[in-house]
């Protein structure tokens, strides 16, 4: 069963740090079999503000193990230190229907 990683991203200090880690993030998603089905700005809101300003992130992966096993390497654990500071992460793992 498929799983996804939804991430709401507030980015308040952008810099290299952040390119680094979305580009070497997705190749380690990639092996893991993640693939991004959203990624960019919140497009039309509809109703509430919560998502004005936001990246909107929704990463399918082929199952929750596949998943937990892609944040849990040590390899995007390290990556994952170059956006310290540029801004807020609310992260959540799904799994499909």
């Amino acid at each position: 069963m498929a799983a996804y990683m939804l991430a709401i991203c507030e980015i308040t200090n952008p810099g290299p740090g952040l390119k680094t880690y979305s580009e070497e993030s997705a190749k380690i998603s990639a092996s893991y079999g993640g693939k991004y089905l959203v990624r960019g700005m919140a497009g039309e809101i509809i109703e509430g503000d919560m998502m004005k300003g936001k990246v909107i992130i929704i990463s399918e992966f082929p199952s929750m193990d596949k998943l937990n096993e892609f944040y849990r390497d040590p390899a995007y654990q390290e990556v994952k230190k170059h956006r310290e500071g540029t801004g807020t992460y609310q992260i959540v793992f799904c799994e499909g229907l």
